[in-house]
């Protein structure tokens, strides 16, 4: 992606080196983490399955000293970052409305939010509660080593990924799906949240449209995301935590479906096309 020397977004938060009481959970083993990214990895609200404190106390510094290679991964994620505020802020406006900038918290190890303390195993998340992105940037090495999902549009995805989130949380369809999961089965609630996730996806595709549309994206960057978007899907991640898949459990959609609704956004670039909700195939 050709993003050095261009504009980065201001909203960010450098907490790096910042520590706290975070905790990924009582009694949570290695497969017990593998569900809690399962979860929330990309997305989804680790306060639904995690015991945590909903304050927010101050952090304090541990002398924490990036390396060249950590900042300059920062420098890109802020570039993403600015770009997903243009995209959205014209795309909003064509539609009437007014696109609000989140806030990107960049972390180690543990973070203090509005959704808990919560640890880097959680992977990145959006908490609506405060409406920032959170990312731990040693995420992307566990893209290309974990994941197997090299490259720097995979982390971008990411990126967009989160602020797909945001995009659900101003056009109100966050809470809306809040509300019909605190009445639902657990079964409707995890469809339910297949459907925003799968949506969250289309978001980053929509964002990949414009950003190729203004020439940024190199020849096999698409290609990335959607490396990404195949590593992380529910069928996928139960596989490699347990053996099988459990379909009635999963939160964010299979690797086929995830990769599909990417694809979509990537495709037509618009937010009426990425209606998951009243889609009749996923």
């Amino acid at each position: 992606m050709d993003w050095k020397g261009r504009r980065e977004s201001k909203n960010v938060e450098d907490r790096r080196g910042m520590s706290g009481p975070a905790v990924v959970g009582g009694g949570l083993g290695g497969i017990g983490i593998i569900i809690v990214i399962i979860y929330t990895l990309l997305g989804g609200n680790p306060q639904d399955i995690l015991n945590t404190d909903t304050q927010a106390p101050q952090s304090q510094s541990t002398g924490y000293k990036s390396t060249a290679e950590e900042d300059e991964l920062a420098d890109f994620v802020k570039v993403v970052l600015a770009d997903t505020e243009d995209v959205w802020t014209d795309v909003f406006a064509r539609e009437g409305k007014t696109y609000k900038d989140p806030t990107l918290v960049l972390f180690t190890n543990s973070v203090q939010t509005k959704c808990g303390n919560m640890s880097t195993a959680v992977g990145p998340f959006y908490c609506p509660g405060d409406q920032k992105l959170y990312i731990d940037l040693s995420f992307y090495q566990e893209l290309k080593n974990q994941f197997k999902a090299p490259g720097d549009f995979a982390m971008a995805y990411v990126v967009a990924h989160e602020v797909g989130h945001h995009v659900q949380y101003l056009l109100g369809t966050s809470s809306k799906v809040s509300a019909l999961e605190q009445r639902a089965s657990k079964a409707e609630a995890n469809r339910l949240s297949v459907k925003l996730e799968l949506q969250a996806d289309y978001y980053a595709g929509v964002w990949a449209h414009y950003v190729q549309g203004e020439g940024y994206l190199d020849k096999g960057d698409f290609k990335e995301a959607l490396t990404a978007a195949n590593a992380i899907g529910d069928d996928t991640l139960e596989k490699k935590a347990q053996g099988y898949a459990v379909p009635e459990t999963f939160t964010h959609g299979t690797s086929a479906q995830r990769m599909k609704w990417l694809e979509r956004g990537y495709k037509y670039g618009t937010i009426e096309d990425g209606d998951t909700f009243n889609a009749k195939d996923l």
